[in-house]
């Protein structure tokens, strides 16, 4: 099984970017598990179609611990099983600890066991924060590779980069590593160009580039992913080509993230259009 978190500004796409994704292997036939790490509890919405699921931390305060894991994953598109670790009752308590109780819970209720068949498990992981529970996937060795949702705007790169600062810490620990930058597109100057020098700058990929398109907020007004909503549409190919080449991703990296000077370089030298 191959655990990947999903990493990525606030705002920025991820959790639509992964469900996407998903969707695209699903339908290739695997056997994939998304867990929610975002107190909003939004990373499963267009796998369940809309579906508001009960979180974890829900379940375990009105349940208390007697829970089975029926009770906290419900099936969605493709067969994919969902989870959110959801968070504390607001300005209680913090989200991180969410994340660190849910995904033990998971753990002690077999979620990851052989016989769950699983080929993927996805950690949708809020914002850029990097610190405590946030961070659990990456210290704890729960994923082995990241992928980072960036775009060609400045506060996307900046991000990106301090991920791979919070890669780097933890790399020898748990063995965690980059698997290369996925560009969502937000049209832009020279944005594609721009985010392969950044990639290659830190000493990973661009793995794939995802075009903007609207039929990608039709899909999600709808509550669903593109490849469910309108599977014959260009978009959902460029979603099917991000799934196949994760499929078969073989370059993972300790990143060597950029001084600030020189992400500011990079956008003077890219971010001006010609």
């Amino acid at each position: 099984m191959r655990k990947i978190a999903v990493y990525g500004k606030g705002g920025i796409g991820k959790s639509t970017t992964t469900q996407n994704t998903v969707a695209g292997l699903a339908e290739m036939g695997n056997k994939v598990m998304v867990v929610g790490c975002d107190p909003k509890a939004d990373s499963t919405r267009l796998l369940l179609h809309g579906l508001a699921q009960k979180t974890v931390l829900d379940t375990l305060r009105e349940e208390g611990e007697d829970v089975e894991l029926e009770d906290i994953i419900k099936l969605g598109y493709g067969g994919v099983m969902c989870t959110e670790s959801g968070g504390p009752e607001p300005g209680v308590g913090c989200a991180g600890r969410g994340i660190i109780t849910s995904i033990n819970l998971l753990e002690q209720l077999g979620a990851y066991n052989e016989d769950k068949n699983l080929d993927y498990t996805f950690y949708d992981v809020l914002g850029d924060v990097v610190c405590g529970g946030f961070a659990m996937p990456i210290r704890e060795g729960k994923a082995q590779e990241i992928y980072i949702v960036v775009s060609g705007e400045m506060m996307a790169m900046y991000a990106a980069n301090n991920i791979c600062k919070g890669i780097v810490k933890y790399a020898d620990a748990g063995g965690v590593r980059l698997g290369g930058l996925i560009c969502n597109s937000r049209k832009v100057d020279n944005e594609r160009e721009m985010i392969e020098e950044l990639a290659k700058s830190l000493g990973t990929q661009m793995i794939h580039f995802v075009p903007r398109d609207n039929m990608v907020q039709r899909a999600e007004i709808n509550r669903k992913t593109v490849i469910d909503f309108e599977p014959s549409h260009p978009q959902a190919d460029e979603y099917r080509t991000l799934a196949k080449k994760i499929d078969k991703n073989d370059m993972f990296v300790v990143p060597k993230p950029l001084e600030i000077e020189e992400l500011e370089k990079l956008l003077i030298d890219f971010g001006i259009a010609n």
